[in-house]
This record gives C-alpha cells, structure tokens and sequence, in this order.
C-alpha cells in the first residue's frame, strides 16, 4: 500500500489536525491541495503527511509531545484534534510520495521531512490550531456560503 506503519512516542509523535481546521487556519473554506500544502510548509516548517481519504493530517512532533499536552489536547477533542503518542501506529507514506493523487487518494507527505529529527514545533502547532478554532468560530457566526 506503500506506507510504513511506524509506532509513535519515542523519536516522534503526531498531532491530527482534521482538513477543516487547517482550511479555516489557512483563510479558506476550499482551496487545492497543493495551495494547502504551501501554506503548511510555511506555517509549520516541519514535516506534515496528508491522508485525503480520511480528510486530515498529521504533524509529526517530538516524542516526548503527548505527555505535555494533556490539557490542552482535552480542549481540542470537540474539533477532532488528537495529540497521539505512545501504543499508537501510524502509516507513513513512502519519501517520494509528496504530492496529492486524486485518482488514488493515497497518503502523502504534505510537507516533506527535511531531515531526521527536523520536527513541527509544538507551539507552532498549537498556534495553527488556535488559528484554525478562531476563524472557525467567525465562520459560524459569519454562516455558510458567506
């Protein structure tokens, strides 16, 4: 299937991050894959994998990230934001799948691993998805198609 499932909680960890979260974090309700991906790669600077089907992404953190979040992983649960860490496995897709494939759907790197052990920050990353709950609450108040 061309992914590795790799266990998480010791050099790495990941954040899930739904689409519509990142979308409303990025300024748009729609936009292309590759725009999205952009937009990651510049808001993140560290490595993220997409998964289309399922419609969210990963960010690949420290290890040690799960255990210092607890709290404010609590608060994100209602969003769909899950912080993964130790007893959990993760598919990663192949190095060179780097782009999305919309006949397949199949997992890619959003944004590319740059080198070992070059992660998202976790602050970065909570700072997206505060971004991301924000714009989400102007859209609801906003209301569809506006």
């Amino acid at each position: 299937m061309g992914v590795a499932m790799l266990p998480l909680g010791g050099l790495f960890s990941a954040v899930r991050l739904p689409a519509p979260l990142v979308l409303a974090a990025s300024g748009e309700r729609l936009a292309p894959a590759t725009e999205v991906d952009a937009f990651l790669a510049d808001a993140l600077d560290g490595p993220v994998i997409c998964d289309p089907h399922s419609r969210v992404y990963y960010c690949l953190v420290p290890g040690s990230m799960p255990r210092t979040w607890t709290a404010a992983a609590d608060d994100w649960t209602t969003l769909n934001v899950a912080v993964l860490g130790r007893d959990v496995l993760l598919g990663v897709p192949q190095l060179d799948r780097s782009e999305f494939n919309p006949t397949t759907y199949e997992s890619y790197w959003s944004v590319p691993m740059a080198a070992a052990g070059a992660l998202c920050a976790p602050l970065t990353v909570a700072r997206l998805i505060s971004a991301g709950m924000h714009a989400l609450d102007q859209m609801a108040e906003v209301g569809p198609g506006a």
